[in-house]
């Protein structure tokens, strides 16, 4: 059986642990600390997190994560199960941010995110219309990020702390209905032969540009 083949018989877990180790069996005795997982401490800690989460329940680590989160929401337009929402959905991790959003198919490409959704808050809608009602209810500046007709620099451009960056399907980019919900548009400038950047970089280049203003604690 050939690499890719056997990769496709793993979980997301399988698939995260070979991409860090992680850590074997706590030696005993173990720390008297509720956030600690006894299978965990027991079997080891192959999950793809920070080491100061090593052997910290899932729920231990969201309730952790929740007491910092971050004022961005990110959103993702999913009309063609497209692979690189995985992508979008852990660097969303890596930034910490309050939610991911999910807009049209329910069903979603996982395992790009290397099971990093278990530690965000993630919200489906229906359509464009339905995240615009919940940005608006939630007081957040809906912006996307596409290179389209009347969009501004990124990096220029001063985003608000309490806001949701939306990102189009790989290809055909934003929905004409998305573009219409949005406050504005802003884009990366490029300066190349290719017309757009792929979405998943175009996400992480966006969130960071965000962070860059927006510092947020550790």
């Amino acid at each position: 059986m050939d690499d890719t083949a056997s990769r496709a018989l793993l979980s997301e877990d399988d698939i995260a642990a070979l991409s860090d180790p992680g850590v074997g069996p706590c030696p005993q005795p173990w720390p008297d600390d509720p956030r600690l997982d006894p299978e965990l401490l027991a079997n080891g800690d192959r999950r793809n997190v920070a080491d100061r989460f090593r052997y910290w329940s899932v729920a231990a680590i969201v309730a952790d994560l929740d007491t910092r989160r971050a004022g961005l929401h990110v959103a993702i337009q999913n009309w063609e199960h497209d692979f690189n929402i995985g992508s979008v959905v852990r660097t969303a991790n890596a930034f910490n941010v309050a939610g991911v959003h999910i807009v049209g198919r329910r069903r979603w490409n996982r395992r790009g995110a290397m099971v990093t959704d278990r530690y965000l808050h993630v919200t489906h809608h229906e359509d464009e219309a339905a995240l615009a009602t919940w940005c608006a209810d939630h007081q957040l500046a809906l912006i996307g990020v596409d290179n389209l007709p009347g969009c501004v620099p990124l990096e220029t451009s001063a985003l608000p702390e309490a806001c949701c960056l939306v990102f189009g399907s790989e290809g055909p980019g934003l929905t004409r209905a998305m573009v219409d919900v949005c406050e504005r548009l802003v884009a990366i400038t490029q300066h190349g032969s290719t017309r757009s950047l792929n979405a998943g970089a175009a996400a992480a280049i966006a969130m960071y540009h965000w962070a860059l203003q927006h510092p947020q604690p550790f």
